[in-house]
């Protein structure tokens, strides 16, 4: 590691530090944003249902399918050129999706803007990776984890904002726009301040491995996000059936390449890391249970408690605020106590979860200020847990490798994050229509307390994992 980096680059980490937790803010906020906006631009671009669900799916997508590629690109061809190819083509297309004219282009310019997006995040978590080996790493990625935070709340917020002000008339365009200034900001600065990381010589990109780990993806992840458009239709389930076979042939194929002296898409020693999948098995409940908790909230919040928009927006923010504190907290505490304090996280979850449903027991309907600080309790045990978690799964990874563990990091999340959107969100919608909300949001929330007691459960057996 310490040959990889300069001296100097390392007496200036924590300017590039802002760097690219500015890179992951401006993701963040983009993955928040667009579903605030998302009414208005069904009535301007005439979207039917599909091409609205499109335009939020086919970011995802093409975001979870390619970001373990962009991971490897950046092992492969140095992480500073390949973070600025994907800020560049990020701010580019951000720029189209707001210049858009019809649905079908804004869908295009966001599958585009996804792909980016795979190129420049798993740079964020390999750069922190490589210039914090020593007793400010906990403390680099508390302020990662404070940004992840601040990003989903900040989305929420800025949203409503820029779409109710309507600046120069330019309506829901101004949510993408935003992401140009910042984008050419961030450019400027990594080009002068960013170290770059001799590339490996006489490395290739395993390009059918990259074909074959995005078709598994795609048949995994797409049925998920469109299952409930196409009614669950048999040919849906052939596509996600068709996924496992998929991946189990690329691990073979990957193993293939490793053995004809290639380089593999994913660093096949990381599959016989315990501590590292036991790892990311923790992260895969802990983001199923992610994600997916805000859109049951906000559905419940506006269909059955008819809080407007806006004001259901607010009630995140204190949870958003107490996120931050315990981010700060948390990573000052996993220096000492490790998965002790993501442990802890996942209890405090669910406690507030508990709590959550005993209050919609007693108080069918909640106003916006007793919602808001139950929810703190919940946002209180998330940044416990988020901040550090990154840092303590990929602990074990070797620098040489840091780009496709934090890919394959990056996939898991995304892919928990889509299964738990799709999964708990079928079953909200199903009880809703034959039962009750409330009924809908204690069947949700029975199953975030099991999904978040499975990564306490995997966290605690990462800690026995053999050295």
């Amino acid at each position: 590691m310490h040959q990889m980096v300069s001296a100097k680059a390392m007496s200036r980490r924590w300017w590039v530090l802002a760097i690219v937790v500015a890179a992951q803010f401006i993701f963040g906020v983009d993955a928040f944003v667009v579903n605030v906006a998302i009414p208005t631009i069904a009535v301007e671009l005439h979207a039917s249902t599909a091409e609205v669900e499109s335009v939020i799916a086919i970011y995802l997508i093409a975001y979870a399918t390619l970001i373990v590629t962009g991971g490897r690109l950046g092992d492969i061809y140095g992480i500073k050129s390949i973070f600025l190819a994907g800020v560049s083509g990020f701010t580019l297309t951000s720029l189209w999706c707001g210049l858009a004219q019809s649905a079908p282009e804004l869908i295009a310019a966001r599958l585009a803007q996804g792909a980016t997006a795979a190129l420049m995040v798993p740079q964020v978590l390999a750069t922190l990776h490589l210039l914090f080996v020593d007793q400010a790493r906990a403390r680099a990625f508390g302020i990662y984890g404070i940004v992840l935070g601040l990003a989903g709340a900040a989305g929420f917020a800025l949203g409503g904002m820029l779409v109710t002000f309507d600046l120069g008339g330019l309506g829901w365009r101004t949510v993408f726009f935003v992401n140009v200034p910042f984008g050419i900001l961030i450019i400027m600065a990594a080009f002068k301040i960013m170290p770059s990381v001799p590339r490996r010589s006489a490395t290739r990109l395993d390009v059918p491995g990259a074909i074959v780990l995005f078709l598994g993806l795609l048949c995994l992840i797409g049925p998920l996000l469109f299952g409930h458009e196409l009614h669950w239709s048999p040919p849906v389930w052939l596509a996600m059936a068709a996924g496992a076979p998929i991946m189990a042939g690329f691990v073979k194929l990957e193993r293939a390449v490793e053995r004809r002296g290639g380089m593999p898409l994913i660093d096949l020693a990381l599959l016989s890391d315990t501590a590292f999948m036991r790892g990311l098995a923790a992260a895969f409940f802990f983001f199923f249970a992610n994600l997916s908790f805000y859109l049951v909230m906000t559905m419940f919040m506006q269909k059955a408690l008819a809080i407007p928009p806006i004001k259901a927006g607010c009630v995140f923010v204190p949870l958003a605020l107490t996120f931050v504190i315990a981010s700060r907290l948390g990573s000052v505490r996993a220096r000492h106590r490790g998965t002790l304090v993501l442990i802890e996280g996942c209890a405090i979850q669910i406690a507030g979860l508990l709590a959550l449903a005993l209050m919609v027991a007693l108080v069918p309907t909640p106003g916006a200020l007793m919602l808001a600080s139950i929810l703190m309790i919940f946002g209180y045990g998330q940044g416990l847990v988020m901040a550090p978690l990154s840092g303590i799964v990929l602990s074990s990874v070797k620098p040489a490798s840091a780009g496709s563990g934090s890919g394959m990091y990056g996939t898991t999340a995304q892919i928990a994050n889509a299964a738990g959107v799709a999964a708990i969100g079928a079953v909200f919608f199903a009880v809703a229509s034959a039962h009750a909300a409330q009924a809908a949001l204690f069947a949700a929330l029975v199953l975030f307390v099991l999904s978040l007691m499975a990564s306490a459960a995997l966290l605690s057996w990462m800690r026995r994992a053999p050295a």
